[in-house]
């Protein structure tokens, strides 16, 4: 039985992760998370092939007592504070982050770890100077904490692979949504305040564009790239390549709920609304072999998951 640790697993993207490799009795697997986003009610309920340990990686004496208890085979390195807003106003949080990646990357490298998944982010290309965003093309040019971290995390993989040969697989996320995301993240803030009738608030103009990845096919592709040894010691974007405009977002979601909400317009961010994200897919379509959910269809799944709702809602 090979033995996986999943750090931050009580996440959005953690926690559908752990659900998924569960179901596969030849893996043991060890969900570690402070729980400060993450939630109990993301993780498996009656699988008796896995453990939640409430702990902070970025706390030696925490996760080192974990990592030398089980010697993983697998890491998923998914721990850290997210979120625009969350980010913004607790950067020496943020910060902090960087002494996980460090204690993760000892601690694997100790433990004869076989391979580490990292999850970067697309905050790490900064205000775009291409488009699409390929993996090989990274500014540095975005001076916000979350961002920094990402980018020093990728830099402590790449160098603990060159020194040590520890092998790595960076994931690259751009905006992966489903139906236990947190409610201050775009999709469930815009479907939450339209099925309540309440306002749909947004940033300047609303033209700032993002993509949108539904969470099955993130899942399926990196649970692809781990059980087929894929992008070894390489860096993959995972997202879709499709830009929505975010005022579009919240018209779509107001049309498909049948919402009476109305939008409106905030004063725009003073620093990391980004313009435009869109990520060259190509590796991850080469992965999947097939077409991405779009948009309004996984608004609709959200909406017959999380609500019970098959059809636009009657209000």
């Amino acid at each position: 039985m090979e033995k996986i640790l999943i750090t931050g697993g009580a996440g959005n993207i953690g926690g559908s992760l752990v659900n998924h490799l569960v179901k596969n009795k030849d893996y043991y697997v060890v969900v570690a998370d402070n729980l400060l986003t993450g939630s109990i009610a993301n993780l498996p309920k009656n699988a008796d092939n896995f453990s939640f340990i409430k702990c902070d990686v970025n706390n030696y004496n925490d996760i080192s007592a974990v990592m030398l208890g089980f010697k993983f085979d697998y890491v998923f390195h998914y721990a850290a504070m997210v979120g625009v807003k969350r980010t913004l106003n607790n950067p020496m949080a943020v910060l902090q982050d960087i002494e996980g990646i460090k204690n993760i990357l000892n601690l694997s490298k100790n433990t004869c770890v076989k391979r580490i998944f990292y999850s970067s982010s697309s905050e790490v290309y900064g205000e775009p100077v291409e488009f699409p965003q390929n993996e090989n093309t990274t500014p540095l040019n975005s001076r916000l904490p979350y961002a920094i971290v990402k980018n020093v995390g990728e830099a402590f993989f790449k160098s603990y692979h060159k020194e040590y040969g520890l092998d790595f697989t960076i994931f690259r996320f751009f905006n992966t949504y489903g139906p236990h995301q947190s409610p201050d993240f775009v999709v469930t803030k815009f479907i939450d305040a339209s099925l309540g009738n309440q306002d749909i608030t947004i940033y300047g103009d609303g033209h700032q564009s993002r993509t949108f990845c539904y969470i099955d096919d993130n899942i399926e592709a990196t649970v692809k790239i781990f059980e087929e040894e894929l992008f070894l010691n390489e860096v993959i974007n995972i997202g879709s390549a499709v830009e929505v405009n975010i005022i579009d977002l919240a018209k779509m979601v107001i049309e498909i709920t049948g919402s009476r909400s109305s939008i409106i317009h905030l004063m725009p961010l003073k620093e990391g609304d980004m313009t435009r994200r869109q990520p060259d897919n190509t590796k991850m379509l080469n992965v999947l072999n097939r077409k991405l959910l779009s948009i309004d269809e996984g608004i609709e799944k959200i909406l017959a998951i999380k609500y019970n709702m098959s059809n636009k809602v009657a209000l």
